[in-house]
């Protein structure tokens, strides 16, 4: 048995048992793949994958143990990869990140510059996406590091630790009437025009969750992604806004009346992914740390060799 033959079995259960897609992701031909697998399963007296003729069908239940034993090899092929790559260059390489837009845009920024400052040679590849992207990219390496307040601690295959806490706020024009009061209620903006997140973005749930509790349906009249598109928009007069207080920090127009709306969304809770028993090299853990002071190397090596499951803020 050999690396190609656990790739190609790998390749094979992530494409949805499609060989020919698992052959142009690996660049290689079809029949080559669909060979190195029946060599492999001969090699083991067992069949991975179910067939109907010539077509993968479903993982078999040995195969689901190889699979997972695939897993753990090619996991550690990596890390002796990057083990090497340490050693080799202690202060240079890419440092990967995956993360949504808002934190992309409002949160990562005085880290990546801080980061560049202690290790100049390390360049950075930043990949925004949605939170569900962000914990894919992570557990298939495609980043060391993720970032996202959704999803993120849903995956078995992540070590994820809170990072920070937020809370939503509306926006409005000076001119609007909510903006004379200090203190908003859900009645107030259930019969607005709403302008915010799209379901799956930055805590969109708990504004969704808090109308629900009330019985009240919310007029959503326009969804996105980025907070700076829902300021435009609430700008231009279509409604209210309602985003991450970190999209109103230090924002350049300041023509918005802001009000916090934590007492009816609750907090928000902001967090960082790593790849279980991934190794990472040090300006990994020194970003980490530079995230937030509650992000320790120490606490983010314990956590990694589960012995925190996660803290409190």
């Amino acid at each position: 048995m050999n690396l190609h033959q656990f790739r190609f079995v790998q390749e094979a259960a992530r494409r949805n048992l499609n060989l020919t897609e698992a052959a142009k992701a690996l660049h290689t031909s079809q029949p080559g793949v669909s060979k190195a697998i029946i060599e492999l399963e001969e090699e083991l007296g067992v069949d991975i994958f179910a067939r109907h003729g010539k077509r993968l069908k479903r993982i078999t239940e040995p195969g689901q143990h190889v699979l997972q034993s695939i897993e753990l090899i090619m996991r550690e092929v990596g890390n002796l990869k990057r083990i090497g790559e340490q050693f080799s260059a202690q202060d240079s390489g890419t440092l990967s990140i995956a993360t949504t837009h808002t934190q992309a845009r409002y949160v990562l920024p005085p880290s990546v510059a801080k980061l560049r400052e202690i290790y100049p040679k390390v360049h950075i590849s930043l990949h925004q996406a949605t939170p569900a992207e962000v914990a894919r990219m992570v557990i298939d390496e495609v980043a060391e590091i993720g970032m996202a307040t959704e999803s993120l601690a849903d995956y078995p295959e992540l070590v994820t630790l809170p990072c920070y806490e937020w809370q939503h706020v509306l926006v409005v024009p000076p001119g609007h009437p909510l903006a004379q009061k200090e203190r908003i209620s859900l009645d107030d903006i259930a019969h607005e025009s709403l302008i915010t997140y799209h379901p799956s973005f930055t805590g969109r749930n708990k504004i969704d969750q808090a109308f629900t509790a009330r019985r009240l349906q919310p007029r959503v009249v326009l969804e996105a992604i980025d907070s700076d598109v829902i300021k435009t928009y609430v700008r231009l007069g279509l409604g209210i806004g309602i985003v991450a207080e970190m999209a109103m920090r230090d924002d350049p127009a300041g023509d918005l009346v802001v009000r916090p709306m934590g007492h009816l969304f609750g907090q928000n809770v902001a967090r960082v992914a790593f790849k279980r028993g991934a190794y990472m090299r040090n300006f990994v853990y020194k970003f980490a740390e530079l995230l937030s002071d509650r992000l320790s190397r120490d606490l983010v090596v314990r956590a990694m060799n589960g012995h925190v499951a996660d803290y409190e803020l």
